[in-house]
Parts: C-alpha cells; sequence; structure tokens
C-alpha cells in the first residue's frame, strides 16, 4: 500500500509496505513477481482461479464492512488527511485556530498542532448504547461543552451546553409539511430562564415560571435576529427554537451562550440553514492604567465596564450587535467588534466540525424552485406599477399604490402559475428592491427624492402638555413621537425579578405602538416583543446622561407613545425622551440623539462592500433594504447601537462607512433638537413632589416602621406626605409638595429614636411630636381589676393614652375601647366628646407598660378583673354587670364604629 501523504509536516501513523520474501516483492519494472499464492504451481487449474477469486472476495468483503461501520469516523478526519485544495473551506483556514479532533479511545490520532487545541470532538456512548458527540471549545480562556444524544433525542436537534456550573438546553424541530401560501420563512425562537436554575422559585400566585419577563423577550430576539437571514429562503415548514437555562452560576450573562446553544441545536438539525453563528459579549474595563477590551467578561467586570456588547456572526462576518456604551468613538466601536469576530470564527469553524460529525443530512426536498419565467413575466408586468409607486413621496399614497401592485401580480399571473402565489410575491418585492437600488445608483436619489446622506425636516414642541411633569413632541418626516417624563421616588421604581435577583430599575423607558400610528386596526394591550425591544433600545440610549441618584434622588419614567410611523421610531423616542428630560427638570448635561442607518444592494449575495448606505432610514427602505443599523449617541461619542441584517453578514470596512455617515447625521440631528428645544428648566415644575433624604442608624429602622407599620403610616398621613421609604441600610426618603413639612419630618424622626418612643397624636401629638420627658413614676401601683377614671393624654389610631394616676400612663388599645368593632380610634373618642374615660386596669404587658380597657367596663373586656385582698393575694372576682348607657351615647358610638368623621 502507498503511504499516506503527511500535511504540513505533521506525522500520521501508517503501516509499513510488507518486506519482499518469498518472492512477494516487486521487481525492477514495479510489477509484483507473484501474484498468486499459487504461482509456484506446475499448473494453473480452474480450481485454482476459484479459490483464489473467493480469497479476493472475502478479503474484500470484510474491508467494505469495517471501512461501513467507521465511516463516521472517518469522514469526520477524512479533510485534513486531503490536499488543501481539496479539503472544505472551514478546514482552509485551520492554522491559525490549533484545533484537534479526536475519535473515540481506538482511534488515538495524533493532534494536528503542538499547541493547546481550543476545541475538541469526542463520541461515547451511554448507558443505552446511543451514540453521545460532545464537543469542547475554549472561548475566551474558558472551557464551553456541547453535549448531543443524550437528551432531547425525538426533537430534531437538542443539545446541553455547559459553562462552568451554567447549564443551557436547546432545541430545534420543524413540522413535517411546509405552509403554502407564505413568502418568509416561519421561524419562532423563545428563551426561559428557569428560577430553579438558581434554587429558587417564582414569586407568582400558582409559584409557577409564567409568561416571558422583559429580559426574556430580549434575549430571545437576540437568538431570533442572527439565526433568520440564514435559513433558506425558500423554507416553508414552522420552525421553533427553544432555550432553556437550567443551571445558572451567577457569574456571567446566559445571552452569548444562548445564542450558540440555539445555533448549534438548528444547525445539527435538518433544517437547511447555511453555517453556524456564535455570539460573544464584549466589555471595556481599565486594567493596570490601560484600558483593555474583555471577551465575555463577568457580571462583576460589567458594572465597572463602559461598553456592553452583544456581538453574534459567522465565520465571515457580523450579523448582529446589541449594546451600550458609555460615549466611546466610532474607532473604539470597531475595534471591539474586530475582537469579538475573533472569537466568533473559532466558535462558528468547531460547530462546523461538530456537525460533520453529529449533524442531520439537511431537508432539501421541500425547497422548490419558481417556475421558470416567472420572474421575468413579474417584471415585464409590474415595471410600470413599480415606477409609479415610487413617483408618490405621499406615504398613504405610496403604500396604497404598492398593496395595488401586489394585488395585481396575483390576480393576472396566478392562472398561470397556480400555486405560486408566494413566489409571485417575492419575485415582485425583488422588482421594487432592485427599482429602489437603481434609482439611488444611477440618478443618486432616494424614492422620497432625499440624497443618500440626508435627513427628513426635523420639528421640536416642548412642554406642550399642562399637567405632565415633562413633555416634548419629535417629529421627523412622517415618524412622529410624544414623550413625557414622570418623576417619583423610589416606591415608583420598576421592579424586575430574573435569576439575576430583584432588580429595581431607577430608570426606565416604555415605548408603545399603536396600529392607528400606521393609520391600521389591530390588537391593543400588553407590549409585544417589537415594543419591548425598541423601548430597551431607546432606554439604553438615554442611561448614561441619567444624573446619579445622590445628584438627583427621583426615579424617572419616560413614555414614549408613537403617533406616526415611516422608519426609525425608536429612535425619534431616543430623541423625543430626552428632550421631554430637560422639560421636567432632569439635570442632564448632554444632548443625544439618533439615526437608523440602512444599504441597498442589487442582490444579497453581491458584495456587501459595494452597498449603498442611506441615512435616516425610511419604512419602505427598512423593508426591502439588506441592513437596519441604529445609532444613538451625543456630539463625541456613542451610547448605543443595534444592527440588523438580511443580508449574509457585514464586514468591518462597510460598518466603518455606515458609523462615520451615522456620526455627521447625529450631530445635524442634535444641532437641531439644541436650536428648537427650550434647554433644562431650571426648577423642578409645581406639579413634581419634592423629595428629601436623610440618614437614621440600622437599628432604629423598627422604631420609625412600627409595629405593623403604623407608625410609619401615622407619619405619611400628619405630615402629608406622599410616600416614606426605608431603605435597609437606614436611608429614609420623604416626598411630598410642602417643603415645611419635610423638614419637619426629619426633626421629628430624629427626637422619635433619641426618646425612644413615638407617641402623640392630634390633640396630643398624633405622632407629629415627641411628647416633653416627665419624671419617673415613684408612686403606689395601680391594683388589677379595678376600674380608673383617665385623662386622655394622646390619640392613635391604634389606641388611646390615659393618665390614670398622676404622673402614669397606660394604653387602652383600639380593640378594647368598645364591644363592637371602632374603625376610627381619634372619631370615636372625639365624638364622644370628654376628656376623661373610665377603664379598668388589666395589667401590665411583657414589657411592663400599663393595659387598660373601656371594654371591660361595658362587661365585654377580654378577661375578667383580678382584685387583691388586702393580704396581697390575688382572687379571681366575680363579673362586674354592664354599665348601662344613656340612648344618647349609644347613637355616638354607633356613628363612631361605622366611621364618624373628626
Amino acid at each position: 500500500p502507498k503511504y499516506i501523504t503527511p500535511l504540513r509536516g505533521q506525522v500520521f501513523l501508517a503501516k509499513r509496505p510488507r518486506e519482499a520474501k518469498g518472492g512477494q516483492g516487486k521487481d525492477e519494472s514495479g510489477m509484483r513477481d507473484n501474484p498468486s499464492p499459487y504461482n509456484n504451481s506446475p499448473q494453473i487449474t480452474v480450481m485454482h482461479v476459484m479459490g483464489y477469486g473467493l480469497y479476493r472476495f472475502w478479503t474484500t468483503l470484510l474491508i467494505l464492512t469495517t471501512v461501513t461501520s467507521f465511516k463516521p469516523y472517518f469522514n469526520a478526519i477524512q479533510p485534513y488527511f486531503t490536499s488543501p485544495k481539496s479539503r472544505p473551506h472551514h478546514c482552509n483556514t485551520r492554522s491559525n485556530t490549533r484545533y484537534k479532533l479526536r475519535c473515540p479511545t481506538r482511534y488515538n490520532t495524533t493532534p494536528l498542532s503542538n499547541h493547546t487545541p481550543l476545541s475538541a470532538v469526542k463520541t461515547t456512548h451511554d448507558s443505552l448504547g446511543n451514540d453521545v458527540h460532545t464537543l469542547t471549545i475554549n472561548v475566551a480562556g474558558e472551557e464551553v461543552t456541547f453535549e448531543t444524544g443524550r437528551i432531547g433525542r425525538q426533537a430534531s436537534s437538542a443539545l446541553m451546553v455547559t459553562r462552568g456550573d451554567t447549564v443551557i438546553y436547546s432545541t430545534a424541530c420543524r413540522d413535517a409539511a411546509p405552509k403554502p401560501g407564505m413568502d418568509f420563512v416561519p421561524l419562532s425562537v423563545d428563551y426561559q430562564e428557569r428560577f430553579s436554575s438558581v434554587g429558587a422559585t417564582s414569586g407568582g400566585y400558582n409559584k409557577r415560571d409564567g409568561r416571558p419577563g422583559e429580559k426574556e423577550i430580549l434575549t430571545s430576539r437576540l437568538i431570533d435576529r442572527p439565526l433568520r437571514p440564514l435559513i433558506d429562503s425558500r423554507w416553508r415548514h414552522e420552525t421553533q427554537v427553544l432555550t432553556w437555562v437550567l443551571s445558572y452560576d451567577e457569574a456571567k450573562s446566559t445571552e452569548a451562550m444562548a445564542i450558540c446553544a440555539a445555533s448549534a441545536a438548528l444547525y445539527l438539525s435538518d433544517v437547511p440553514i447555511h453555517s453556524p453563528v456564535a455570539g460573544v459579549e464584549v466589555g471595556y474595563l481599565e486594567r493596570d492604567g490601560k484600558h483593555e477590551f474583555v471577551v465575555n467578561p463577568t457580571h462583576k467586570e460589567m458594572e465597572e465596564s463602559k461598553l456592553h456588547l452583544t456581538i453574534a456572526g459567522t465565520e465571515k462576518a457580523v450579523l448582529m450587535i446589541e449594546g451600550r456604551a458609555d460615549f466611546l468613538t466610532e474607532e473604539q466601536m470597531i475595534e471591539a467588534i474586530q475582537i469579538a469576530h475573533g472569537e466568533i470564527k473559532k466558535i462558528c469553524s468547531a460547530i462546523v466540525d461538530f456537525g460533520a460529525v453529529a449533524g442531520k443530512p439537511k431537508y432539501m426536498e421541500s425547497l422548490v424552485s419558481p417556475s421558470e419565467g416567472i420572474t421575468a413575466k413579474v417584471n415585464e408586468l409590474m415595471e410600470a406599477a413599480v415606477s409609479d409607486a415610487y413617483s408618490s413621496v405621499d406615504k398613504s399614497d405610496q403604500v396604497r399604490k404598492i398593496d395595488q401592485a401586489y394585488e395585481k401580480v396575483v390576480e393576472v399571473l396566478e392562472p398561470e402559475f397556480p400555486g405560486e402565489e408566494g413566489a409571485l410575491k417575492s419575485a415582485l418585492k425583488k422588482l421594487f428592491s432592485q427599482k429602489m437600488f437603481s434609482l439611488a445608483k444611477e440618478d443618486n436619489k432616494r424614492v422620497d427624492g432625499r440624497g443618500m446622506d440626508e435627513v427628513r425636516p426635523i420639528d421640536v414642541a416642548s412642554g406642550f402638555l399642562p399637567r405632565v411633569h415633562g413633555s416634548a413632541l419629535f417629529t421627523r418626516g412622517e415618524t412622529q413621537a410624544i414623550a413625557t417624563t414622570t418623576l417619583g421616588d423610589k416606591g415608583m421604581a420598576q421592579k424586575v425579578d430574573t435569576i439575576d435577583g430583584l432588580n429595581n430599575k431607577r430608570f426606565y423607558l416604555q415605548y408603545t405602538f399603536p396600529p392607528s400610528c400606521v393609520g391600521e386596526t389591530g390588537r391593543v394591550g400588553a407590549p409585544g416583543r417589537r415594543e419591548v425591544g425598541h423601548g430597551n433600545l431607546a432606554e439604553r440610549a438615554l442611561q448614561p446622561i441619567i444624573p446619579t441618584e445622590a445628584d438627583f434622588p427621583y426615579t424617572i419614567r419616560v413614555e414614549s407613545l408613537i403617533t406616526e410611523s415611516h422608519g426609525s421610531s425608536s429612535m425619534a423616542s431616543v430623541c423625543g425622551g430626552c428632550l421631554s428630560m430637560m422639560d421636567a427638570g432632569v439635570p442632564i448635561k448632554r444632548v443625544v440623539a439618533g439615526v437608523a442607518m440602512g444599504a441597498l444592494m442589487e442582490d444579497k449575495k453581491d458584495d456587501i462592500d459595494e452597498a449603498i448606505v442611506l441615512t435616516d432610514l425610511m419604512g419602505i427602505e427598512d423593508a426591502l433594504g439588506m441592513m437596519d443599523f441604529k445609532i444613538a449617541g451625543d456630539k463625541e461619542g456613542i451610547s448605543t447601537f443595534q444592527l440588523d441584517t438580511k443580508c449574509e453578514g457585514l464586514s468591518v470596512d462597510f460598518m466603518r462607512k455606515a458609523l462615520e455617515q451615522a456620526r455627521v447625521a447625529r450631530l445635524h440631528i442634535i444641532s437641531k433638537m439644541e436650536e428648537l428645544g427650550e434647554g433644562v428648566r431650571e426648577d423642578l415644575p409645581s406639579t413634581v413632589p419634592k423629595v428629601r433624604e436623610f440618614k437614621i442608624e440600622a437599628d432604629g429602622i423598627g422604631k420609625v416602621i412600627g409595629p405593623g407599620g403604623k407608625q410609619i403610616r401615622a407619619i405619611i398621613e400628619d405630615f402629608e406626605l406622599s410616600n416614606m421609604d426605608v431603605g435597609e441600610e437606614g436611608v429614609i426618603q420623604i416626598s411630598g409638595f410642602n417643603t415645611t413639612k419635610l423638614e419637619e419630618v426629619e426633626k421629628f424622626v430624629t427626637e422619635l429614636l433619641s426618646a425612644g418612643g413615638g407617641r402623640g397624636g392630634k390633640g396630643g401629638g398624633g405622632g407629629r411630636r415627641e411628647r416633653e420627658s416627665k419624671p419617673a413614676y415613684d408612686g403606689p401601683e395601680p391594683v388589677e381589676g379595678e376600674i380608673y377614671s383617665g385623662k386622655i393624654t394622646g390619640i392613635h389610631n391604634w389606641g388611646v393614652f390615659l393618665e390614670i394616676m398622676p404622673g402614669l400612663e397606660g394604653l387602652c388599645h383600639v380593640s378594647e375601647l368598645h364591644s363592637e368593632r371602632v374603625r376610627n380610634c381619634e372619631g370615636f373618642v372625639q365624638s364622644l366628646g370628654v376628656d376623661e374615660l373610665k377603664v379598668k386596669y388589666l395589667g401590665k404587658n411583657d414589657k411592663g407598660q400599663l393595659q387598660l380597657s373601656r371594654k371591660a367596663t361595658m362587661g365585654g373586656g377580654r378577661r375578667e378583673g383580678r382584685g387583691r385582698d388586702r393580704g396581697g393575694e390575688r382572687t379571681r372576682g366575680p363579673p362586674e354587670p354592664p354599665t348601662q348607657m344613656s340612648r344618647e351615647e349609644e347613637e355616638v358610638i354607633e356613628k363612631a364604629i361605622f366611621g364618624a368623621g373628626e
């Protein structure tokens, strides 16, 4: 046999040729001198020939059986034993990835590199004899493992991804039959974080993980956006990708890991996806006095990072970007993208090889190409209609003509091409796209007559809503948003419960896109995924300019109501939200604006570097173009950006060009906002409650709150506060409209804690003031069971303080005032119109405080009175007869029981 040709100097194990012995070598001509073991026979008979034939047959059969048994392993390693020209594309870039492929231990192949491997594939068997394939990848110095074949074998594809103690399970499934009449890929993606992954339970009533939260919705969108453009455009099977977080170590975010898991599951399935996708996160940290980019940083590192970036792409290009920054420059963003893409290439390359071992053949039978000539027929019939639609500048008129064009192409050509409605619509959509591209390339103008880098006309109106804290109307072309800002205390913070814990958001933006903004009817109610995503994008854009809590102790809620939409309503929300905060008096130091960029290509397979970049993207350009690139920031840098593509990715050079064009547009929009806006309001509006903060010792929190919150409720009521929030560390935040009262609250709480009490009330303090300290009582002790006449010294919601002996006070609890329930203690006492009450002394409680009861004097006490004889021994006395009341007193008490006014 021949030697295996070494690959670039690598050494492989091969079987040596047998030494020539017994005439079984080769002569000088290279021909065998003994082709048969029977060559020494004096005569070759028919039996010799038949025996030799049977020998060759069984030998060949044995070899074929052996090769077939180990075919998967031979297929996996075959590309590495061939010449570089005949190897698959992904194998030609192996020299810099330090890749090693492992088969079962029986085939202990030599590594292809002397360096530490960054990935490895291993195949084992479980106890049931099923093949279990494992891929191990080194990502940014950390080991990530993909495993398939052990769990979820009935799904089209299922795998577990493990990093540290974090485990993610992802599946991909499809329907058996395609959906007829569709002209898009029917893909749905869902991501769920199970509370059990951190040993917790959902806080809901039924203790079950319910509908997805905001973070889960956003992560589902992160997974969906890079996968969708890579699935074959002819695919019409309903496809579902599900991802769960089963175990979470709380060290790093799961978003990028979930993208990799879902991508690998889809790539291993029979869904025709062109290439796998991988995702990583990037931070920007200061270390040893220098700033550097870090791939997949920890949560602790992200808290100090000036960049929060999630990037997804293929080996060739970047497909999706989502993140925010502390006003980094365009060049810093490009550098972060390049570093991230280097790790993405390694992951994608390893997943390709994992698919070669564990993947299923792609299901291509249902991918039916349009009938021959359908494109030419559509172009011939609809050329004039497309041109006529683009001649209309008004959106409503243009949309009407486009809808009519789609109706016409189906009505006229479907009889000629039955059952191909989707193909007809796709051909017309491609014609609209090509016509838009040709207008831009040949005539240097867009469908609305603008230039490639021109922003639509801008109009701004601030403070046009009289009672809200801050308002702004931002209009750009036919896109319009009403933005409002509401200021409040800590109680207005948005509470977000995730597996990372409960987070109180001091600033949040909520985006609403009603169907009326595009002249349609539809569902209203809870926000959809699109609304959640757009609101989060605008929120991230404005987050860096929010003042610290020490400088501005308010919770800030911004709402954006889209009233008109024709492209980039999320960026209109950024501009409007910034203006509304300025109108509310939020002391922001930077003006932030956003703009959406697009790209036009004749065909999505063309070179992206030849695409035309569009500034201030319109809705129709978004629908027919190849890119939606949203960038927001101030005059100096970027605060957030989001990238979605419909092609197979963008190059770094193209993104650099788009970012520079966006920077120029952003500066133009900011100048218009400064020119037309009124700047930051110097004083807060009169409708905003005043907020004041002070700190107490942590051990005094209980006294301020009181039993069951009674003390804090009394303070809120008596000092006319909007709210009072007591933090765990003793920070108290109070809010109200009366500045004098706010100052008095701090003084009262200080006195309350220094005196160790909190009694008082209307007529006796009402919780407002701490009563003056009195000398300790040194007189005779009261007798249990005796009735005393007590002078009213204080009234609270929970009871009345009475002085039953000179200098000796006790409490008659509200439950002891009458045999019926008293709902308004203060109103009850004032309705009696007396300064003294007859009460029975019931003894002291565990704290040594005197307990009194008026109800006991009426025969309805909670326990019988006990008296003392002259010798001092306690004796249980007989029950006392009930006190007879006049009809007038009964009427007064009846009014008090049912909530008499003061």
